[in-house]
């Protein structure tokens, strides 16, 4: 860490502080180092629920594997096991690809994520008579999606 000098009152303050403790001038230069991390308030956010969604994926996968031998064993022919699974498969790749560019200003990875939730929600539609769950992680991954689309709008580039 090293001390710079203040171009308005002339103290040395430390590089990475905001502003000089004491005239309180900006520190422009910690700004810039701030914005090449990439990093934000959202970016936590993103990764927790990428995180859940990884998660996610083992319960709605070994949940749809159940309804689809389920589903064979009755005879119902019912697909409520085959839209668990592509819902299972679009939130591992939405929670991957939202884990990957947490930390990025560009609005790509939040859209994309936001698309892969939506296509896991959109297999739950109509599904609920073998396998009551899967609306619910429906109405979940419609949710993440929201969160991602709104970081994405949110994201601003340095």
């Amino acid at each position: 860490m090293a001390l710079i000098q203040c171009p308005e009152c002339g103290k040395e303050f430390s590089e990475l502080s905001d502003k000089c403790p004491n005239c309180g001038r900006p520190n422009l230069a910690a700004k810039k180092m701030g914005a090449e991390t990439g990093k934000g308030k959202w970016s936590s956010g993103r990764l927790a629920i990428g995180i859940i969604s990884i998660v996610l994926f083992v319960i709605i996968s070994f949940q749809s594997c159940a309804a689809g031998i389920v589903n064979s064993l009755e005879e119902n022919g019912a697909t409520s096991g085959s839209s668990g699974m592509g819902t299972a498969i679009f939130v591992l790749i939405a929670g991957i690809v939202g884990i990957c560019t947490r930390n990025s200003t560009s609005k790509g990875g939040a859209i994309t994520t936001t698309v892969f939730y939506w296509l896991a929600a959109f297999l739950t539609i109509g599904t609920g008579d073998t396998y009551p769950d899967l609306p619910v992680w429906g109405v979940i991954a419609f949710l993440f999606g929201i969160v991602f689309l709104v970081a994405g709008i949110k994201t601003k580039k340095s």
